[in-house]
């Protein structure tokens, strides 16, 4: 059997969006800038996409801009709005402790350049305080930064809640929400977000392109300088295809956002429930604060990199973290930031569960799964020393 448990990475291109890409790969593949008549059908395919992908994040068209994905998005949002604070005076950036690290190296980036960045606890459940958020916020406060969903344990933060601290004070408030794009609803001007990222991989669009919000009179600084493409803040011909398909994958994803979060989310607590069993293992994050499909458990006594072979070895894709550092051999900081143990870090697991998914596929997971844990710990001496009593279990 071949399950593939691993959406938070990328998901399959769905039919709809391989079928609003195709004409613009083969008939319509003029430059959207030209002036004849094959320029201006791509630029009125590019602006209908722009309005589709609006609707569905309740913002403006021209408040839209498309990038080649999150990580792009993510910068350019965080060095706009340092540069806006630059200019007043305002140097202080407020993020969270367990950001991607499109976010986090960016603001490596700004904190050398002289600004101080203040790093909100996101607890034992990885969800961010409101009130901390508000009570970190200073005169010299441009930026809050916090993602909408995490990528790894797939928690979702208050965003409404922060936007509101954030319009109220007056500062700035960007959301990463490339996790939570197609499965969770979203409405910018309601949750009062300044801006926003997307990648269109996450919600079974084409890889390499997304798109940035950014609310209306705010002033974008462009990363890529060359033409005057999307009015001038993102210069390069833009992925005409890869645009129109991202925006018909996020109105399919939006028009079936709630049966499919329903639905998975009742095949992921079947699944979550049997690996609970196994001993010494833990969910990571808030247990109903979470993603639909995702499932972040750690298992005592053994390495998630062998778990993660195991179960490839049966034709289930899954990974122990974020794809973006899936090979690095450093615990992940988003464990850690919820105080996981080093020791437990290294044993984790991540499952991130599709519309696709079926309540038989769920049983093979869970059964390989348990197979999986309990053959490495048979082979640990780690678990040998805690079985004897020598090291004492941390969960």
């Amino acid at each position: 059997m071949f399950v593939y448990a691993d959406h938070a990475a990328t998901t399959k291109l769905s039919k709809a969006a391989l079928q609003a890409m195709l004409p613009y790969l083969q008939e319509e593949y003029g430059n959207p800038s030209g002036l004849y008549f094959l320029g201006q059908r791509a630029a009125e395919g590019l602006e209908r996409a722009r309005g589709d992908i609006a609707r569905c994040l309740g913002c403006r068209s021209e408040e839209l801009f498309f990038t080649s994905g999150g990580s792009e998005a993510d910068n350019q949002a965080l060095i706009s709005a340092a540069e806006i604070g630059r200019k007043k005076g305002k140097r202080h950036i407020i993020s969270s402790a367990f950001e991607h690290h499109a976010v986090l190296h960016t603001l490596d980036k700004l904190k050398k350049r002289g600004f101080e960045i203040t790093f909100l606890d996101v607890h034992e459940n990885g969800i961010v305080s409101p009130a901390e958020v508000e009570e970190a916020i200073r005169p010299d406060t441009c930026l809050v930064t916090v993602m909408y969903a995490n990528n790894e344990i797939g928690t979702v933060q208050p965003v409404g809640e922060i936007g509101a601290v954030c319009r109220k004070k007056g500062v700035l408030f960007h959301t990463d929400a490339v996790q939570a794009a197609g499965q969770l609803a979203i409405d910018t001007e309601a949750q009062k977000i300044d801006m926003l990222s997307l990648s269109a991989h996450k919600f079974h669009g084409p890889k390499g392109v997304g798109a940035l919000y950014i609310r209306r009179g705010i002033p974008a600084v462009s990363l890529i300088h060359g033409g005057g493409q999307e009015r001038g803040k993102r210069a390069g011909t833009e992925n005409t295809a890869g645009i129109a398909g991202m925006a018909a994958a996020l109105q399919e994803a939006c028009s079936r956002m709630q049966y499919n979060s329903s639905r998975i989310r009742s095949i992921r607590d079947g699944l979550l429930q049997e690996l609970l069993k196994i001993p010494h293992s833990v969910l990571n994050g808030d247990r109903v604060r979470r993603l639909p499909g995702n499932i972040h458990m750690c298992f005592e006594g053994i390495e998630g990199e062998s778990l993660i072979l195991l179960l490839s070895e049966k034709g289930i894709c899954a990974s122990s973290g974020s794809a973006c550092t899936s090979g690095s051999l450093d615990p992940s900081h988003v464990l850690l930031a919820i105080g996981r143990d080093h020791g437990i870090a290294h044993g984790s697991l991540r499952l991130s569960l599709g519309a696709d998914i079926t309540p038989a596929e769920a049983e093979y997971i869970a059964q390989n799964v348990k197979a999986a844990v309990e053959y490495l710990r048979n082979m640990s001496p780690v678990w040998r020393d805690m079985k004897e009593g020598k090291k004492q279990h941390a969960v």
